[in-house]
């Protein structure tokens, strides 16, 4: 069972937020990170090994299985489903924070680039939502439309204790593999700011601090299955379109065969909005809400709209580099984190530039490359590329890894644990720390950045590739 941490369980009845929330899902581990950058603190007690990582030259019926079973350990059971509560969730991502005032806060949709903006801020950062997997006993990866069945009637459940989120239900076997036959994925977005989110805010803010939204941009097909409830096939993270999901598509085709599936059976349910926010959009509610109360407690809001991760981590990388060269260092090392490899306290503390890769598919590696091509040389370049555990036709194999490594100029370097046995392993997030450890001491950090300067560069840098800072 994982170990609950004192103290950051918030009192209450349902479940603890350390139960609900998944393991190694975005907001979890970046709200972990981040806190603890904030605290001085690296990310060394972050992560478990998959069970993946335990048989890599094992067939892959057994690696399948073995994945198979630990997720059957941690996901939430049907009566445990009824006893999520969304409030007390919210608190137990506040209460990780250190109790002190701050000057701003960043709040909104997951992205590994964002973690690092709130610590050279010096701010917290808060999701707009969290993901949930719950068990599906009699499950399999190429049944969605049974899949949709079966996380109706838990949604059903769970809404009817939590009318203020929106669940979607996510079913993608090109990201979570052999997970999506034996559990469901949900990812529930708040409609309204939470009680304990308004509650910090009043109580860390330090007045006329800023507050900025972090806004997902990227649409995806969605089934609407009933109030509070929508369905997607696939996701943006996968690295495919949303044609890929269709059933004669030849991508799907290998998925399937990758994951122990069967293309024949694939019959997706009917999409009723052909362009709807994808499952990190923000509800429009949550971002009324938010709006409406910095406009009555004197906090300036602003909107960072990010169409595509690779436009947030470059402006943010940029951002790095200048704010590194006003405080006398040289801005001149770089290392390009992916998924849940990163630890935005080394990365400080070493004095680095830091670029996010959602995962590693070929097209968050591409737009790493066109990024690196068309900026200032960089004389080292450190690379953790994050193993998804399965195959994949949209996957970035090594050699373009290595590629990316090689854009700097003294050092290239590719972590070799990382690279052992990818694509089909996995490694813990305590991994990007132990390799930034490694890193030469660059102190003092930087003086914490102003939110109007950070947005002016985030403006400049970011604007060419789409960003929108309002």
């Amino acid at each position: 069972m994982h170990k609950v941490h004192k103290g950051l369980t918030a009192d209450g009845a349902g479940l603890a937020g350390d139960r609900v929330v998944a393991q190694g899902s975005a907001a979890r581990v970046l709200v972990a990170a981040t806190a603890r950058a904030l605290r001085g603190e690296d990310c060394a007690d972050l992560g478990h090994t998959g069970p993946a990582s335990r048989f890599p030259g094992a067939p892959e019926p057994v690696r399948r299985a073995a994945v198979s079973r630990a997720a059957g350990r941690v996901a939430l059971t049907v009566d445990q489903v009824g006893e999520v509560d969304a409030a007390r969730v919210a608190r137990w991502f506040v209460d990780q924070y250190p109790r002190r005032s701050y000057p701003g806060v960043l709040i909104g949709s997951p992205h590994g680039a964002a973690a690092h903006l709130a610590v050279a801020l010096g701010v917290p950062w808060l999701p707009a939502g969290f993901e949930m997997t719950a068990h599906w006993s009699d499950g399999a990866v190429d049944r969605p439309e049974a899949a949709l069945e079966h996380g109706g009637a838990l949604a059903e459940r769970l809404l009817a204790a939590n009318p203020d989120v929106h669940l979607r239900q996510v079913h993608c076997p090109a990201s979570r593999g052999p997970l999506t036959g034996v559990t469901v994925s949900l990812a529930a977005r708040w409609r309204a700011l939470p009680a304990a989110y308004a509650q910090f805010l009043t109580d860390r803010l330090n007045a006329g601090a800023p507050v900025l939204l972090v806004r997902d941009a990227r649409t995806w097909p969605v089934s609407e299955r009933g109030p509070g409830h929508s369905f997607q096939v696939g996701c943006p993270a996968s690295g495919l379109d949303p044609v890929d999901f269709h059933p004669d598509s030849h991508a799907l085709r290998q998925v399937l065969r990758a994951v122990g599936g069967n293309a024949a059976q694939w019959a997706p349910p009917e999409v009723s909005a052909p362009s709807g926010d994808a499952e990190h959009g923000m509800e429009s509610g949550f971002e009324l809400a938010a709006r409406d109360y910095a406009a009555r407690h004197g906090h300036p809001l602003h909107q960072v709209l990010v169409p595509r991760p690779a436009s947030l981590s470059a402006g943010v990388a940029d951002l790095y580099r200048r704010w590194l060269r006003a405080a006398g260092k040289t801005g001149d090392r770089l290392v390009v984190e992916c998924g849940r490899l990163l630890d935005p306290w080394q990365v400080v503390r070493a004095g680095l530039v830091p670029y996010w890769c959602e995962n590693a598919t070929r097209r968050s590696v591409d737009e790493a490359e066109w990024w690196l091509a068309g900026s200032e040389a960089f004389s080292s370049v450190d690379v953790l590329p994050e193993p998804p555990g399965m195959r994949s036709p949209a996957l970035a194999g090594l050699p373009q890894w290595l590629a990316v490594a090689g854009f700097g100029r003294r050092r290239r370097a590719l972590d070799r644990t990382s690279a052992r046995g990818y694509p089909v392993t996995s490694v813990p997030t305590r991994r990007a720390t132990e390799v930034l450890r490694a890193q030469p001491y660059d102190l003092p950090a930087p003086p914490p950045l102003g939110a109007a300067e950070a947005l002016s560069v985030l403006r400049d840098s970011g604007g060419h590739q789409g960003l929108l800072v309002s």
